[in-house]
Parts: structure tokens; C-alpha cells; sequence
């Protein structure tokens, strides 16, 4: 019993609790701090994250919510008709936009009867507010892009202003990412497709 005894009190010796260490505490504290500024870093080398603070976007896009943005998207490809972009507003420096592109360097852009068409090609745009009740033609020059807001009537877009320089897009729209119940994949621009 003494035997039992002794090699209990000897086991509880060698688990007793290490002493507080300021110097080890902060040492640490410092390396989580500086790995969570790397990596912060590099996020924001790759990606941005934008709160949408008007109603030309909707129904797609809402006032506040919260998108991750891709900088780097449009390293190696040109952005395509349907995608959804931010870049930088030569109408109002300073600010950004966020808008659907519709034509690409070379397309004809028709608005006409409440439709839209790219290069004679009726687009089918199921994500519009309602069909835009103005018309135009546009052919967008070469490292231009002709983009409008999804919220037609209620959008200051290409067809008032003119053509966004593809030097002035900062990246494409990837998903919603705020609120969690409005979580919603941005990256397919299938719905934008020529009627048959």
C-alpha cells in the first residue's frame, strides 16, 4: 500500500502546472499577431471585399450586403458578357462601381424595344429588375468594356456614361459572402445567354 502510496504522490509531482511566463506569453502573442497580419495581407494582395451601397444591382445584388471580389481574375483572360465586376469610376473619382458586363472590346451593343442584344444576339436576362425603357447603339472600343446594372431604370451605367477602361477594372465578383442567409456563388455568367 505504501508502494501505491508513494508512486501516486510521486506521478502528481511531475504534473504540476507550469508557472506563468510573461516573456513566453508575449513571444507568442507576437508570432500569432504577425502570422495574422501576413496572411491578411497576402488575402487582400489576392482579393477585396466591398459592401454594395446602392440599388443599381438589384434583385442580384442588395444594399449592404458583403462581396469577395477577385483581383486576380483577369490576369490571363479578358472579363466575359455576364460577369459581374468592380472598377474604379471615372464619373466619380475616388469611387467604385459594380456593374454586369455586357459587351467585350469589338461588340455591338443594341438596346432597342426593351431588349438587349450583343452582336444581333437577343440576350436572355432573367436576373434584370425590368427591361430597360431606353435605347441606344454602342460599339465598344478595343480595352473597353459596355457594362449596366442589373437594376436597368435605376442605374448610371454605360449607356449614360460611356465605356469603362479595362485598366480601371479592379477584379470580378465572385460571391456574397454577408449576410450568411444571402450567401450566393457569383462566378456563372450562364444566365446571360443568346436566344435561341
Amino acid at each position: 500500500m505504501n508502494e501505491i502510496n508513494e508512486s501516486s504522490v510521486a506521478g502528481m509531482d511531475d504534473h504540476q502546472p507550469e508557472k506563468f511566463n510573461l516573456k513566453h506569453f508575449l513571444i507568442e502573442a507576437a508570432t500569432y499577431i504577425i502570422l495574422a497580419l501576413v496572411l491578411t495581407s497576402v488575402v487582400n494582395l489576392f482579393t477585396a471585399r466591398v459592401r454594395v451601397l446602392n440599388v443599381s444591382m438589384q434583385p442580384t445584388l442588395h444594399q449592404g450586403e458583403l462581396l469577395l471580389v477577385s483581383k486576380m481574375a483577369y490576369l490571363n483572360t479578358q472579363p466575359r458578357t455576364g460577369e459581374i465586376i468592380i472598377f474604379h469610376a471615372s464619373t466619380s473619382p475616388g469611387e467604385n462601381f459594380i456593374k454586369r458586363v455586357i459587351g467585350t472590346p469589338g461588340d455591338k451593343v443594341l438596346v432597342r424595344g426593351g431588349q438587349v442584344y450583343v452582336n444581333d444576339i437577343q440576350l436572355n436576362e432573367d436576373y434584370i429588375a425590368s427591361p430597360p425603357a431606353y435605347t441606344g447603339e454602342w460599339e465598344v472600343p478595343g480595352d473597353s468594356l459596355f457594362v449596366m446594372g442589373d437594376n436597368r431604370n435605376s442605374s448610371s451605367d454605360s449607356h449614360s456614361w460611356g465605356f469603362v477602361p479595362m485598366e480601371d477594372v479592379i477584379g470580378k465578383v465572385l460571391l456574397v459572402y454577408w449576410p450568411i442567409t444571402e450567401i450566393t456563388l457569383l462566378t456563372n455568367p450562364g444566365s446571360v445567354t443568346a436566344a435561341p
